[in-house]
């Protein structure tokens, strides 16, 4: 045979033989992806992603797009093969499988942490925005999980109103830690609460609770360091002046908390905030109006411009890394709070841009 065909059939076997163990060898590895983007002014899944009711909205257009990255799931197992070409991909990023299923998460588990998260950034999302705006929204320490097991088990309920501790008015719920753990464990506790159920119906009824209630705990040990715990997680829930709901299925985590506060304000008011432009953005926002960063910022800045924006509303926290790899047409605009990213719209929609505060690596 000559030399020649020879090496060539080497050749040939050795990227065979590669190829094959590219494939049959598993690497602790996952993968993250642009993922689709939707326009919090406009349809998603045949409905209206924004639905007020019991207020005066104002048409919109344009675009306010919340983005989003796709991650492949707690069991897939990525082979070596995929996990090169993930390296060498430009829109792809691979990532340790721990930095996203962290001490061994199910995929269920990291789901419904997930589907807590986006609730919570939906109800600080309405917070924000109507706070924007002027408009009072009320808020009320609650009941938020009760833990399996616990003394609180069988005692407190998810969505109970808690008006004090041991006679002590709560306005927040660390005021409920605080004052617990001035006990010892076995000691008891006595919460006066509304029930849940009395809660919804006097809400429901725009009128003030009739009933309450007092519990008394016997405290436990925390299993880490001792001090007394009860067993909940207390929450702050808000009651709002008029309904407003977010429909968007298979999206979880907070980060889509700034574009849902801004396509609120957006219909609340009659000023057109985006001038029709296709304006893009991501970021966690608490019921303050303040933005905080997010994770994957490069593959949504990605995702957002395949979209078709031209603008993306970036998290200050973010910008360092987000400036590191600007897909082309895309300006990253830098936003604080959700005041900042109002006035940057304002300028978008007028084409007044130079003074922009964009970001910078």
């Amino acid at each position: 045979m000559p030399r020649r065909t020879a090496t060539m059939l080497a050749s040939v076997f050795m990227l065979f033989a590669f190829l094959i163990c590219g494939v049959m060898i598993k690497v602790p590895y996952s993968e993250m992806s642009p993922g689709p983007t939707v326009n919090t002014l406009g349809k998603s899944g045949g409905e209206e992603v924004l639905q007020i009711s019991g207020h005066k909205t104002y048409p919109t257009d344009g675009h306010l797009n919340m983005t989003t990255v796709r991650v492949t799931g707690a069991d897939y197992d990525m082979n070596l093969l995929e996990a090169v070409y993930g390296w060498l991909s430009h829109d792809n990023v691979v990532v340790p499988h721990e930095n996203l299923y962290p001490d061994g998460k199910t995929e269920e588990q990291s789901t419904q942490e997930n589907a807590e998260e986006f609730s919570q950034s939906q109800e600080s999302a309405k917070v924000a925005a109507l706070r924007e705006l002027g408009v009072p929204v009320a808020a009320r320490v609650v009941v938020g999980t009760v833990v399996k097991d616990s003394p609180a088990e069988g005692r407190l309920h998810a969505g109970d109103v808690i008006r004090a501790v041991d006679g002590s008015p709560v306005k927040g719920p660390a005021d409920v830690a605080r004052l617990v753990t001035k006990h010892k464990a076995g000691e008891k506790v006595a919460f006066t609460i509304v029930p849940a159920k009395e809660a919804a119906a006097a809400e429901a009824a725009r009128r003030e609770p009739k009933v309450t209630e007092q519990v008394v705990i016997t405290t436990k040990a925390a299993e880490d360091d001792g001090h007394a715990i009860v067993g909940i997680r207390a929450a702050t829930d808000h009651t709002f002046p008029f309904k407003i709901d977010i429909k968007l299925a298979d999206v979880g985590g907070p980060s889509a908390g700034l574009m849902f506060a801004l396509g609120i304000v957006d219909k609340l008011t009659p000023q057109n905030l985006t001038g029709g432009k296709f304006i893009a953005g991501t970021g966690t926002i608490d019921d303050a109006g303040k933005v905080g960063p997010i994770g994957g910022i490069q593959l949504k800045t990605i995702g957002a411009r395949n979209a078709g924006a031209r603008w993306f509303l970036t998290p200050a926290a973010n910008c360092a890394a987000a400036a590191a790899d600007v897909p082309d047409g895309l300006t990253l605009v830098k936003v604080d709070t959700i005041a900042d990213a109002r006035k940057s719209l304002e300028k978008i929609a007028k084409g007044d841009t130079a003074g922009l505060p964009q970001c910078s690596r």
